[in-house]
């Protein structure tokens, strides 16, 4: 399950507001953790009660603005949206300097280019490490076994969101095998994978055309304790496997994983087909319901680096055009033609932003 932030930021009070719990009848109990819960739903930003509480808040505010609304709002309020989030943001900092968090999507904004990007991220994963592994020093000391072990995963949270977003940016950068190093440090301090770091090791393992290694990968997803149905695999390492069968020229393999892919997600053949490229979470990847089409569009866009390898005569990679044309046997005229119409319009209208490429990072 990816990392959701006001999820974690309610169960970072959760799990304070529980200890003060400790002592009381459990029928008393019950109903005070209610109160709490709904407290939070009505009025949260009365609940935390230490600086590093209040900024960590204020950060999954910030997140939530980014992440889940910048995308969906008109030109009208976007700038206020992300005026709103730089200045919750400094706030967080302001209060604990130590949120990894908030500082990675401050820069996330401030610097430019993939590259000086990934350098940031490289030179601050040391600090970070020593950050949180303090705090989980500190939550594991906690005499309740499962608080503390909650409260250590908590803490080292942050670290495993830095960790991924540095594989995600060597990724992006070309640095393939910094991006599956990254992912098997992630897997090793969390086997059960709550930043996703199987994802984009699969599509780091598909770039170095390494058929083992995504052989290995998938026996160990196997192994996991996901919360997600087992089968139909998730999409990444269905179109990692189907990249490398179109590149070994092997098109019979290569279709039966595309097969999958629309056999397994809604509205497939469209996102497959339309092939859109979005801004990366600034948080983490985007909380999606599993083998939904939102998680299929954001599979497909992290998929860009393998999709636009190379090029055809109509300007896109030989790898993204074939899977475009294999799909497009499946829709009828029309929805070929609607397909289109959205994707022309689409692109007119980056052309009268300015016509820049598409960033693969949110501002804030």
């Amino acid at each position: 399950m990816a990392f959701d932030p006001h999820r974690e930021d309610y169960q970072r009070m959760a799990l304070r507001f529980v200890r003060t719990l400790d002592g009381q009848e459990a029928d008393d109990a019950l109903r005070a953790f209610a109160r709490f819960g709904r407290l939070y739903n009505q009025e949260s930003d009365l609940l935390p009660q230490s600086d590093e509480e209040r900024s960590f808040h204020l950060m999954a505010d910030a997140a939530h603005l980014i992440d889940y609304e910048l995308p969906f709002a008109d030109d009208a309020d976007a700038e206020g949206i992300v005026s709103r989030a730089h200045t919750l943001l400094e706030e967080a900092l302001s209060l604990d300097p130590a949120n990894a968090d908030a500082r990675r999507m401050r820069q996330a904004a401030l610097i430019v280019g993939f590259e000086p990007f990934y350098a940031f991220l490289l030179e601050g994963q040391e600090q970070v490490r020593l950050q949180c592994e303090e705090r989980r020093e500190r939550a594991l000391c906690e005499g309740n076994h499962e608080r503390s072990s909650f409260g250590a995963f908590l803490a080292l949270a942050p670290y495993l969101r830095w960790l991924a977003s540095l594989a995600s940016k060597a990724l992006i950068c070309g640095h393939n095998h910094a991006a599956v190093d990254a992912c098997e440090r992630l897997l090793a301090l969390d086997p059960s994978d709550a930043a996703d770091a199987r994802f984009t090791q699969a599509l780091a393992l598909a770039k170095l055309e390494d058929a083992t290694g995504l052989d290995e990968l998938e026996r160990r997803v196997g192994a996991m304790d996901l919360d997600r149905p087992r089968r139909p695999q998730d999409a990444w390492l269905q179109l990692s496997r189907c990249a490398l069968a179109y590149k070994q020229d092997d098109l019979a393999r290569a279709r039966s994983w595309l097969h999958g892919v629309c056999e397994g997600y809604p509205q497939a053949r469209a996102t497959l087909y339309l092939q859109k490229e979005l801004p990366d979470g600034v948080f983490a990847r985007l909380a999606l319901p599993p083998l939904s089409e939102d998680e299929l569009i954001v599979a497909v866009s992290e998929a860009t680096v393998l999709l636009q390898e190379g090029r055809d005569r109509r300007g896109r990679g030989s790898f993204g055009a074939w899977v475009m044309d294999e799909v497009a046997k499946e829709l009828s005229p029309r929805e070929r033609r609607e397909l289109d119409e959205f994707r022309d319009a689409q692109a007119q209208d980056g052309r009268d932003e300015g016509g820049s490429a598409p960033s693969k990072e949110r501002g804030a």
